[in-house]
């Protein structure tokens, strides 16, 4: 079977436990392969970059993602455990990445498939639908030694069908946002101790989120966009002796944010912040607390940060932070870490294959674009590892210079080690050390990814 180069063996031993003997040695030869392949990812794409498409049992290798039974929640521990491990420091907060993408898929066999809005295609003007599985992914937004910029690392995925889909399916409907509550409470029982910030946008906002974060037994800060429309009320005051009745939970109601835009007596911050792209960006701002209200809940204790550009090329918008202590300009930069998360579902799509595997059964489908996104986060740990104490080298040419390495960059290097680490012990020595023995299972391999990469 396969050998694993030893340096990158380290890093996938954990996951060792989650198979049986068999099913892990056909596991690796998936992993290996998934990594190599150029393209799409389906699994006999993974079997020719390997040299096994002439394998009359290449059925088995199908079995790992539609039949052996094996724990997708137990790997995304696993992972998270890793990732925290390398990438965040004993003392530093944890910070957390949410957002929902959607896999562009067609097929009468697939049960999970909805219509969702493409986010990708529409714009504030045209809104474009597609066909397709829609799924919520979590992401560890943390510094690489590599990179200027935080990345975003996924380590748990899953599917959110629409109503109509779970209706027809004979499944209870639950929301992205009650997936985010689900998942958000498992992390904080996987990560005891930490402090965790979870990151989310615009359309993943919700009281009962913030509830939710809020109720567990060590809290959980939520950032995230809100609307300037927002119900905002004050504190319930002091309750006069004798009154009869429930105490009230909440006071006045507040002026919204977007009166406060229109308020010429209001005196603004000016300041200057870490924009994307690592630019600085010149924002004026204004912040305050206040129970936010929604029919149906609790008021949620916040505090809302208003925020306008002086220069009048962004709109004014407003975040929320469930922790009423924090800084204001910390809540931005909180909130700008998000925007890696888009880099990620991109860089998957470009690298990686999603939105190219044609699994059809139900338990394949769900496992393999949440292994898809987690072989990002597995290929940058890799590529950490190979790379320690080592300057990472960068793919450039006459005619463009890169200034970091990215993704691919990162990709190559593992598939460099892999390549010549299933080489390696094939090298003997003879007379004229120009030529080196390789079997011809790899070489084919090798000669079939470079013919028909994309």
């Amino acid at each position: 079977m396969l050998t694993i180069p030893q340096e990158m063996m380290k890093v996938i031993l954990p996951f060792v436990a989650l198979f049986s003997e068999t099913v892990w040695d056909y596991a690796q030869i998936l992993l290996m392969g998934a990594i190599l392949a150029p393209g799409k990812r389906t699994v006999s794409a993974a079997l020719t970059v390997m040299g096994l498409k002439d394998d009359p049992q290449y059925q088995n290798y199908h079995r790992v993602l539609n039949r052996a039974k094996w724990c997708g929640l137990t790997a995304s521990k696993i992972l998270l455990g890793l990732l925290v491990a390398i990438f965040v420091p004993a003392d530093a907060a944890i910070i957390l990445g949410v957002d929902e993408t959607l896999e562009r898929r067609k097929g009468d066999q697939i049960k999970q498939k909805g219509v969702f809005r493409d986010a990708v295609r529409s714009s504030k003007k045209y809104t474009v639908h597609s066909f397709g599985l829609r799924w919520v992914s979590m992401m560890l937004i943390v510094p690489v030694p590599w990179s200027s910029r935080p990345w975003a690392l996924p380590f748990l995925t899953l599917p959110a069908c629409s109503e109509a889909t779970n209706q027809a399916n004979g499944k209870r409907h639950k929301t992205s946002i009650q997936w985010i509550q689900q998942m958000i409470c498992l992390v904080r029982r996987w990560l005891r101790g930490r402090a965790l910030v979870l990151v989310t946008d615009g359309g993943l906002t919700a009281v009962k989120l913030g509830l939710t974060c809020g109720a567990l037994r060590q809290p959980v800060t939520w950032v995230s966009r809100m609307r300037l429309d927002a119900c905002l009320h004050a504190w319930p005051g002091k309750r006069p002796k004798g009154r009869r009745g429930p105490k009230p939970k909440k006071g006045k109601r507040l002026k919204s944010l977007q009166a406060r835009l229109s308020n010429p007596r209001i005196q603004w911050h000016r300041t200057e912040i870490d924009w994307y792209g690592g630019r600085q960006y010149t924002i004026e701002y204004i912040t305050g607390q206040a129970l936010w209200y929604t029919p149906g809940f609790a008021p949620l204790p916040i505090r809302w940060v208003l925020v306008r550009d002086p220069a009048g090329k962004y709109e004014a918008t407003a975040f929320l932070c469930t922790d009423l202590t924090a800084d204001p300009l910390q809540i931005l930069d909180w909130f700008i870490l998000r925007w890696n998360v888009e880099v990620t579902f991109q860089e998957a799509r470009a690298h990686l294959g999603v939105e190219t595997q044609r699994q059809w059964s139900d338990l394949a489908i769900s496992r393999t674009t949440p292994i898809l996104l987690g072989l990002f986060s597995l290929v940058t740990l890799l590529a950490h590892q190979l790379t320690k104490d080592k300057p990472f080298p960068v793919r450039t040419s006459a005619w463009y210079h890169k200034k970091e390495p990215t993704f691919s960059d990162a990709l190559a290097v593992v598939r460099r080690h892999i390549w010549f680490g299933l080489w390696g012990k094939y090298i003997e020595s003879a007379q004229k050390p120009d030529y080196v023995l390789i079997p011809t299972s790899f070489f084919n391999g090798l000669v079939d990814s470079m013919c028909y990469t994309t």
